[in-house]
This record gives C-alpha cells, structure tokens and sequence, in this order.
C-alpha cells in the first residue's frame, strides 16, 4: 500500500522488517515511514552560491549610513559608527545564517551591540566637540540609524523566510548518523522548508542490517564522493555510529571541509546556549575545519601588511645580521632550502646560514642542527634569538608563508610524519607560519611530533585574528627570552 501524508506531502514508503528485526513480538509486516527527498527546483540551483550576510549586511551598512542623506554635519562620526557597529555585528555572529530565522532571537544582541558601538562613538564626538548641541545632534542621528538596523532587518528576515518556504533558496543537505535523531530530522527538514535546507540522505557507519526509515545513500567513507555527487552545501552529524575520531578524519577532507558544519549536541536534552534549533532539537554552527573565503582574504591582508611594516621597521636588523653572517662564514648569507606548503606544494624557505651542510642529503634529511659543532657562535646566536627566521617575511610576501601557522617542513619528513601520525598531513590546509601555536607552546626541537600536530590543527580549527596577535606576542616574549634553538 502506498499513501501520502495529506499535510506535508511526503511519500509514504512502505518497508517490511525481517522478522527478528520488528521486536520482541516478532510481528512481520510492521510498515516504516520512509523519508525520501523531494527534487531541487532550477532557482534553489542557481541561488546555492548566496550566503546570509550577503543581503543582510548591505542592508545593515545603508541603515547606518541614512543620516547623511539628511545633513552631512557629523559625516565623520557616522561612518566611524557605522563601520564599528558592522564589526562588533560580525563579531556576535550576527552575519551567520540561522536555520530557525526570527527577529526576536537576534534583538537582544543587535541591541546591545547597537548601543555598545553607539556609546563609543558617542563619548568620542563629546570629547572632540565640546558642545551639547552637537552632541545631541549626533546621538539622534545615531538614534534613527539604529531604529532603521532593526526595521531592515525584520524586513530581510522575512524576505529569507518566504524565499525558503517557496523554495527559491535551499541549500542540499546530507544528515550523518542513522538513529532516530537522525530520522527525525530528515522528517522536519522534509515538511518545513523554511530551514532553507533541502535533504537528500543520510550516510552512517553502522553496521545494523535490514531496511531503514530513511534513505542510505552511502557509507561514511563515501562522504566526500557523495558531497561533490550531490552538491551538498551542509553537513548536519546527528547520532553517527563511529568514533569521534574518524568523523573528523572524514570531516576535514577537502571537499566536507568546504561545507558548512552542523551537529546536535551530544546531551541534547540539557539547555543548549547560542545555538539554533530544528523543530525541538538543538542544533550548533561548528567552526569551518579549514581557511577560505572572507577568512582567508582576511588573513592573507593581514600578513602582507604585516610583512611589508616589519621589513621596514626591522631593515637595519636585517643589515646587520647579513653583516654579522659574511664575517663569521663568508660569502652566501641566505640559506634555501625546500619545505612543504599549504596543500603539500613544495617551494624554497629562506634564511640566515648558521652553518653549511656536507651536502643536499644532509639538508634534507638532518633532523636537528641544535648541538652540532659546526654552528658558530655567530650562528649559535642568532638560531637561539630566531633571527635567522627574519628573511622568511620575503617568503610571506611571496604568499609561500603565513605569519603565523604550522611550521614548514621538510619533504623527507612530511612523508615519514604523514605515514606515522595520521592527523599530520591535515596541518598542510593552511599555509605554513613564520611562528606558531605550537612553537610558542615549547614544542620545538625534539618535542614529540603528535603533539606538535595537534596544536597546529587546533590553531586551524580555532583561527582568529586575535589568536594571530597571542601567537605574535609570545613569540616576541621567546625572543626576548632567547628561548630559541
């Protein structure tokens, strides 16, 4: 018998169990509901690109901006607010999209942040311009502006709403786990569309047999294959029968990276703080597992403006350490050698020669130089201060480097580490650093290589420009210390 649910449209597909599957009784026959995907329609196709904050903050910067369409007196003021309050909103998150959209979930922190930004500005203009009246002026201006931030956004929250209920943008979902969480939310994700999330299967790692209430369109192992089949744009783990550390061995590969990340917190049933929700069960945004996009554009501009003032500022350092180097060692200052970048592309490090190797091999496959009698005092000191590190910043210019990430290394031992540690290879997701989160942490020299590991993928998973800034004032904390090799 085949029927169809009257309110929501779903198929109703029925499945048998085996006998010794349909409990204690043994009752055969018993019918499933089995959840089946409805077919992607042609706008959802061509909307899959769009991402939240591309209307809400244009929407959020024209608000903050509307003052100056009346008078152009506190001109200075407004764009200071308005660009401070857009940052203080991507800071609280308000730019990321919701799978449950509602205007009041998000007023008590667009208010706060509307008055925080507002308060700074506004003890800025009373100190530079002595003047009630001017600073009355300035504050209704700032009044109206934030009254329009939460008119516009009403107004594209519920734009987003409709767009999703008729389908115009959905983002194709594939749901990990094959519990009944999981069922469950193949169930709402089916019959309200307004998650703007259009499901089209689960994958598990179970090994339960006979058929399921829901459609298995591959094993955990195939995810990255089904993503690009699909084109899956979200990842939802609900209930995955595996451990944890293989999910995320699937997870971080490059195409599940390239996914937006949900997950149902594992004691769903406790309170669950700044998440969103499906139906009633809880759901929380998990970090993107790599760099790219806005993030990445972000971090690559900090680390050219980084490089270009610190070649500046520390170019009598580097004349003198040049000096220093011909004096102790003769011609040829700069030490190439190859290392391993981001996505395992190799290219040339350079550095202040401390000492020079027998040979290439030597280079290549010498793990550590630290105590070797060869070195000079010259070169002694300047591997204990990381001032032979100092040409790098030509290699961050270059794009070969970051300034803060995984440390490069050398091809004969990312191939012997990769083999040995299976979470090694993952540090080559974002470009190699000048200085790390694992350096500064006292893993350097001989310091085992899984822990060194392990802080590099956190810093990747956990990146901020505020944890770039903590790595760089440590390191200059270890310089000063000459805490180096």
């Amino acid at each position: 018998m085949t029927g169809d649910d009257s309110r929501s449209g779903v198929p109703l597909i029925p499945t048998t169990r085996p006998p010794e599957q349909s409990g204690a009784a043994g009752r055969p026959g018993l019918d499933v509901t089995a959840v089946l995907p409805y077919a992607g329609s042609r706008a959802s196709r061509r909307t899959r690109g769009l991402r939240a904050w591309m209307m809400t903050a244009p929407v959020d910067l024209a608000a903050l901006l509307s003052p100056l369409l009346v008078t152009h007196q506190y001109w200075r003021g407004t764009l200071v607010m308005a660009g401070l309050t857009v940052a203080f909103f991507a800071a609280g998150g308000l730019y990321h999209a919701r799978r449950h959209v509602s205007i009041l979930d998000e007023l008590p922190s667009l208010c706060g942040r509307l008055l925080a930004s507002a308060a700074v500005v506004a003890m800025i203009a009373a100190v530079r311009h002595d003047s009630a009246e001017y600073a009355l002026g300035f504050t209704r201006g700032v009044g109206v502006a934030a009254g329009l931030v939460i008119v516009g956004r009403v107004v594209t929250r519920e734009f987003a709403t409709i767009a999703r209920k008729r389908r115009w943008v959905e983002h194709n979902t594939i749901i990990i786990g094959g519990g009944p969480t999981a069922v469950e939310l193949a169930r709402l994700l089916r019959r309200y569309p307004q998650y703007g999330l259009r499901f089209v299967g689960c994958v598990d790692a179970s090994s339960r047999t006979g058929p399921a209430a829901h459609p298995l369109i591959g094993r955990l192992d195939e995810l990255e294959q089904l993503v690009r089949i699909v084109e899956c744009d979200v990842l939802i783990i609900a209930d995955p029968d595996c451990e944890e550390s293989v999910l995320m061995e699937v997870l971080r590969r490059p195409a599940n990276a390239a996914c937006d990340l949900w997950a149902v917190p594992r004691l769903w049933g406790s309170r669950s703080h700044g998440g969103d929700h499906i139906g009633a069960i809880p759901i929380v945004k998990i970090g993107d597992t790599t760099l790219s996009g806005p993030r990445w554009a972000l971090k690559r501009a900090s680390d050219v403006m980084f490089a270009l003032v610190a070649l500046l500022v520390l170019s009598p350092v580097l004349l003198l350490c040049a000096i220093a180097v011909l004096i102790d060692g003769g011609p040829g200052i700069f030490f190439r050698q190859e290392r391993i970048g981001r996505h395992g592309v190799p290219f040339d490090i350079i550095k202040f020669r401390s000492m020079r190797p027998v040979d290439e091999h030597e280079s290549q496959t010498n793990w550590s130089i630290a105590h070797d009698r060869r070195v000079g005092p010259i070169g002694r000191f300047l591997r204990r201060t990381s001032l032979d590190e100092l040409p790098q910043l030509w290699n961050i210019l270059r794009g070969d480097m970051s300034v803060v990430g995984p440390r490069p290394e050398r091809p004969y031992f990312v191939e012997k580490f990769s083999a040995e540690y299976p979470t090694y290879a993952m540090r080559h997701r974002v470009p190699v650093g000048l200085t790390g989160l694992a350096q500064v942490s006292g893993l350097r020299g001989d310091t085992p290589i899984s822990d060194r590991a392990r802080f590099d993928n956190y810093y990747i998973e956990n990146w901020s420009l505020w944890l770039d800034a903590k790595v760089l004032l440590r390191t200059v904390a270890e310089v000063f210390r000459a805490g180096g090799r």
